[in-house]
């Protein structure tokens, strides 16, 4: 396997892990502001950041060890959303993300992905484009500041320092409902370049 794809694959790899990791000390019952909670919150940070720079790495090492290839061209992004997925999934059961833009988050990237294939049935692979890249840093960056939001409660720092943790929630919900305007944003300029195929395919 060639170092680039090694780095995408390491993403679907971590993706269980940090879902696993996060959501222990619930299916445990574990107090939120116990050590082991702590430990968990403060392991899945790193590990998700690590995540994410393999995103970095791939395209680097592919452009350097000149590995672009059509494989990769979908390998990487089914990575990003393998691991944002997970994390998505997460924060809708803990309530920082609203249903509704999970559900049209999940209904885009699957849309996105059954593009991809009817591409590279006619013989192209669709590579992340510009929209696609800006969306993928909204998705990371709604990662971090819920994560954040988690941190401050299992280390009781929202008691500590008096926060109003539902005024940080809807910064969250924010950050989601920006996630979703950029997917579908994107989804159409992809749409726009690569329907034809679709009509193709029909």
């Amino acid at each position: 396997m060639r170092l680039s794809n090694k780095f995408s694959l390491t993403r679907i790899i971590l993706a269980p892990v940090i879902f696993i990791i996060y959501n222990l000390p619930k299916w445990l019952n574990w107090e939120p502001t116990s050590l082991p909670s702590v430990i968990a919150i403060c392991a899945a940070i790193p590990i998700l950041a690590f995540a994410e720079l393999t995103d970095y790495f791939d395209g680097h090492y592919a452009r350097k060890n000149n590995e672009v290839s059509d494989f990769g061209k979908m390998f990487d992004p089914f990575a990003d959303v393998f691991l944002h997925l997970s994390m998505f999934t997460c924060f809708v059961f803990d309530g920082y993300m609203p249903v509704v833009c999970y559900v049209l988050i999940f209904y885009r990237e699957f849309s996105q992905n059954f593009l991809r294939m009817v591409a590279a049935k006619s013989g192209t692979a669709i590579a992340a484009r510009k929209g696609g890249k800006v969306k993928t840093v909204f998705y990371v960056a709604t990662c971090f500041v819920v994560l954040i939001q988690e941190l401050i409660i299992r280390t009781g720092l929202n008691t500590t320092l008096e926060l109003n943790m539902n005024m940080f929630k809807y910064v969250g919900w924010g950050f989601a409902g920006v996630c979703v305007i950029l997917a579908y944003s994107s989804f159409i300029d992809y749409i726009k370049n690569f329907g034809g195929l679709l009509k193709e395919s029909m």
